[in-house]
C-alpha cells in the first residue's frame, strides 16, 4: 500500500493529467480541422484519427516509445516518461477530436446563420457561439474518454520506467513478481476503481444536468 500510494498513484494521475491535456487541445485541432472546408485540412486529419483510432494501444505507445525515442532521446534525455505521455496523449486525440467533431456537429445550422446575421465572421462563430455549445453536448462522453484514458496509463510499463517512475499497475505487478502473492495486483485495482468510480458517477450527474437543465430556484411569496 506505502508504494501503491506514494509511487503508482502520483504517476498515473500525472500520466493521465498529462495526456488529457495533449488530448483535448490536439483533439480539438483535429476535430475543428475535420470539419474544414478545405481538403489540405480534412484529409490529414481524417488519416490521424483513423491510424491512432485503428492501432492497438500498446502497439502505439511501443512504437512512439521505442521508435521515436531513440530519435529525440536528446531532448527527453532518453527518459521513457514524457514519451508516454505523449504517447497516452497522441492516442487520446483522435477519439477527443471525434467526440468534439460529433458534438460541433450536432449544433443546429440556424445558430451559424444567427451569429453570420448579427455581423461575426465564420471564425468567430465557431469560437464564440458553435464550439462552446458542441463542447457542452459532449461532456459525458468526453468524461469516458478521460477514464479510459486513466485505464489506458498502465500499458507505459512496456516502456521500462524505473523505480520512481512506475504507475499503479506497474508497481501491483513488481510486487506480485517479488512476493508471489496477488495481493499487490488487488490493491492497485481497488486504486482505479477508487478512481474510476467517482467519475463514473461524475458522467451520470453531468448528463442528468445536461437532459433536464438546471432547476430555478423557487419564488417565495410574499405574506400578505
Amino acid at each position: 500500500m506505502p508504494d501503491l500510494f506514494k509511487t503508482g498513484l502520483p504517476n498515473t494521475l500525472l500520466l493521465t493529467a498529462g495526456a488529457a491535456v495533449i488530448g483535448v487541445v490536439l483533439g480539438l485541432l483535429l476535430a475543428v480541422a475535420g470539419i474544414s472546408r478545405s481538403r489540405l485540412l480534412r484529409w490529414p486529419a481524417r488519416v490521424y484519427t483513423d491510424i491512432f483510432r485503428g492501432l492497438p494501444e500498446v502497439v502505439i505507445i511501443l512504437i512512439i516509445g521505442l521508435g521515436i525515442g531513440p530519435i529525440v532521446g536528446e531532448l527527453t534525455g532518453n527518459n521513457p516518461y514524457p514519451l508516454g505521455i505523449a504517447a497516452l496523449g497522441l492516442m487520446s486525440a483522435a477519439y477527443v477530436g471525434e467526440i468534439f467533431r460529433s458534438g460541433i456537429q450536432s449544433v443546429e445550422t440556424g445558430q451559424m446563420e444567427a451569429s453570420r446575421a448579427l455581423g461575426f465572421s465564420y471564425s468567430e462563430s465557431m469560437k464564440l457561439v458553435i464550439i462552446p455549445q458542441g463542447i457542452r453536448r459532449v461532456l459525458p462522453a468526453l468524461v469516458n474518454q478521460f477514464i479510459s484514458l486513466l485505464k489506458a496509463s498502465s500499458l507505459v510499463y512496456f516502456l521500462g520506467l524505473v523505480a520512481n517512475q512506475r504507475e499503479l499497475f506497474q508497481v501491483g505487478r513488481d510486487l506480485n513478481a517479488q512476493t508471489g502473492n496477488l495481493s499487490p495486483l488487488v490493491a492497485a485495482g481497488l486504486f482505479y476503481l477508487a478512481l474510476t468510480i467517482p467519475l463514473t458517477h461524475l458522467v451520470n450527474v453531468i448528463d442528468a444536468r445536461l437532459r433536464t437543465g438546471k432547476q430555478p430556484a423557487p419564488v417565495q411569496q410574499e405574506m400578505i
